[in-house]
């Protein structure tokens, strides 16, 4: 039925829902269960800002629209061609809670902003039919393989014969530079690395740069024990100079007094006792 009611709807109309569709709009598509089966939908608020958008704008052959009030009136009559229906949303349909929602399709249909609404067209399917007939003639190519002519038969076998060879170059380098790392580990360690940035998220370019490479392992930070010994001179100094008590100065956090500091004393125990 719904395909019945789709086929109807007029090019401008029809035009709507395949900008709604796609990812140009910007819809936020979400997914849920009607009848134990997956299905998108999305909520009337989020159609109606696409419609007002500048990426619709740009496209012919629609409706004009710049008002809220316009745009659910397109709305309307898109929903009215079963492109997309009117449904409620209940629970999650299993046992976690990131389940998809349950939807049920409500018989009374309108477009409302805070309302959700199930998709019930695929959009333009130019894209599938475009895969699979460039699928269907691959498997005729490589069946009709022995059919080809020479030329062809022979540029495919040189053409597989360079990919077959960069492969094994690749294994053979890998294999090279495990073995003259494990016997530089053994002569002059800690060993180098041929190509270190081989296997490196890099280009290919960067790969092979540089040419070798010590297996220095990186240093991690760590706070000196002289950096450490300075700064608790420093706290006995601070005891001595306020006479035995530690003053820290705290922020006041949003108080409505005057001032904008409080200081807060703490008395201490001499070191020297």
């Amino acid at each position: 039925m719904s395909m019945e009611q789709q086929a109807k709807a007029p090019p401008d109309m029809k035009k709507v829902a395949q900008f709604l569709r796609s990812g140009n709009a910007g819809v936020k598509v979400r997914v849920g269960a009607l009848n134990g089966k997956r299905i998108d939908y999305f909520k009337g608020k989020s159609a109606v800002k696409a419609l007002l958008s500048p990426a619709y704008a740009k496209q012919k052959n629609v409706p004009k629209i710049s008002t809220e009030i316009e745009a659910q009136t397109v709305l309307n009559a898109v929903n009215a061609f079963t492109f997309f229906l009117r449904v409620q949303r209940g629970g999650p349909s299993g046992s976690s809670s990131s389940s998809p929602k349950t939807l049920q399709i409500i018989q009374e249909q309108k477009f409302a902003q805070d309302e959700y609404y199930a998709w019930f067209y695929d959009g333009s399917q130019w894209t599938t039919y475009a895969g699979g007939i460039l699928m269907v003639a691959i498997m005729l190519g490589g069946v009709m393989f022995p059919l080809w002519p020479p030329t062809m038969r022979l540029g495919v076998w040189y053409l597989s014969m360079g990919m077959l060879g960069l492969i094994g170059l690749f294994f053979a380098i890998a294999i090279v530079r495990l073995i003259f790392y494990i016997m530089t580990v053994i002569v002059a360690s800690p060993g180098i690395w041929i190509f270190p940035q081989l296997f490196a998220d890099v280009g290919f370019v960067e790969s092979f740069i540089p040419l070798w490479e010590w297996d220095v392992p990186k240093k991690k930070s760590k706070k000196k024990k002289g950096d450490k010994h300075k700064d608790k001179s420093s706290d006995v100094e601070k005891l001595k100079k306020n006479g035995g008590a530690f003053v820290e100065e705290v922020e006041d956090s949003g108080n409505s007094r005057p001032q904008s500091r409080t200081a807060k004393v703490e008395e201490v125990e001499d070191e020297d006792d």
